[in-house]
C-alpha cells in the first residue's frame, strides 16, 4: 500500500500513517524495513508498507520512505523573457 506519514514520535516510538484510502494506521518503530525509523521531522513523507492485522489491530509494517518524483514546476508567461 501507499500513503504518507503524518508524525512519528522518536521519544514514544510511534507514529501514524494515512493511506491513500484516507485510514490512519499506528505505526510503532520496528515496523520499518531495514530499521530506518524517522528522525526528525517526517510529516507528509511518502511511504509504501504492508498491513498487519495479526493480533486485531491494523497496523503498518514494513514500512519504507519513497523518493517523491520531483513536482511540476510553473510555467512563466513570459513577463520575464529576455529578448535580445
Amino acid at each position: 500500500m501507499r500513503g504518507e506519514m503524518l508524525w512519528f514520535n522518536e521519544t514514544k516510538n510511534h507514529g501514524f500513517i494515512l493511506t491513500d484510502d484516507d485510514e490512519r494506521l499506528p505505526v510503532l518503530g520496528e515496523g520499518f524495513a531495514n530499521g530506518e525509523r524517522p528522525v526528525g521531522r517526517c510529516a507528509q513523507r511518502a511511504v509504501t508498507f504492508d498491513v498487519d492485522n495479526s493480533d486485531g489491530t491494523r497496523r503498518a509494517k514494513n514500512v519504507a520512505f519513497t523518493s517523491d518524483p520531483a513536482g511540476r514546476r510553473a510555467r512563466s508567461r513570459g513577463g520575464s523573457r529576455v529578448r535580445s
